[in-house]
């Protein structure tokens, strides 16, 4: 079975990891841009999907050579000007910019890792359990569990079918088997979830413990990989989520990430209830239901 390139071998330099994670990123963006898009002509028959790096190079302004060597991952120098250049014919959005801007370390790069459980300042938690009714959660970029409230705790006390040893909500849906039977809109918010975390990557590349994650999850689930291949990036967005209670039956809310200046490289995830039912159903779980 063919293996992504993403999955390959990684360099071992934080540095080589990097335009590693640029080249791939800028493949993945220039194979998505139509001809049609950028306003040339289809062409003869292609034996690649979107633009040819010869025409990204000319309608961005660049030497070809240049251009190659940024996508082939050698070490070159990119200038913010150059690069909205190339990001402007790739018709980036604002969250790929940034990402492209970070793997070209065109912005400085933060590679600390957040906090533990046990260095949160206690006024982070208490900000937690004040949300309550509502279910919220503090990760870090790679989605580690860093502390949760009640309601929370409540309403995903029953989720695994095995027991849960990562604390990790993206590891929580993508390799528990029942997951798509519980989180009604898996195939939506799952893709939104590694594209979140690809977003974080590039503050990360070549830090051991991001590479040692992302290998394992890639070697344990085909379709994280596939994702992770997509080389998606994404802001923050106000999402739905639907999740099937087994007792109170469907819980549908609006998710919203805020960011925690507090303890950088970390947020909240807070679940507001969207209807009548959904907080009805969620006082009835909270009421009743023991977390632990």
């Amino acid at each position: 079975m063919a293996v992504p390139d993403t999955l390959e071998s990684r360099p071992s330099r934080p540095g080589q990891a990097r335009r590693a994670e640029l080249a791939g990123f800028l493949r993945a963006r220039r194979e998505r841009v139509t001809p049609q898009e950028v306003g040339l002509p289809p062409g003869p028959r292609r034996r690649t999907p979107g633009l040819r790096r010869e025409e990204l190079a000319l309608l961005a302004g660049v030497g070809v050579t240049w251009y190659t060597w940024l996508e082939q991952g050698r070490p070159i120098n990119a200038s913010v000007q150059v690069l909205d250049a190339v990001a402007r014919t790739l018709q980036l959005d604002q969250a790929e910019r940034e990402h492209l801007y970070r793997l070209a370390e065109a912005t400085p790069v933060r590679t600390a890792t957040g906090p533990g459980p046990a260095s949160l300042p206690s006024p982070v938690i208490d900000i937690l359990d004040a949300v309550s009714p509502n279910p919220a959660v503090l990760v870090n970029g790679r989605f580690d569990i860093l502390h949760s409230n009640v309601p929370h705790q409540a309403v995903f006390r029953d989720w695994h079918s095995m027991p849960c040893i990562h604390r990790n909500l993206l590891w929580c849906g993508i390799t528990e088997p029942s997951a798509r039977d519980k989180f009604l809109n898996y195939d939506d918010e799952v893709p939104y979830l590694v594209a979140r975390m690809r977003s974080h990557y590039a503050a990360h590349v070549g830090d051991p413990e991001w590479e040692e994650d992302i290998r394992r999850l890639s070697e344990l689930s085909p379709e994280f990989a596939g994702l992770w291949a997509r080389h998606d990036v994404c802001e923050a967005e106000l999402r739905l989520r639907i999740f099937l209670d087994p007792e109170g039956g469907e819980l549908r809310f609006t998710i919203n990430e805020l960011s925690v200046s507090a303890v950088p490289g970390t947020y909240f995830i807070v679940y507001t209830p969207q209807d009548a039912l959904t907080r009805d159903h969620l006082a009835q779980i909270c009421a009743t239901r023991d977390p632990g």
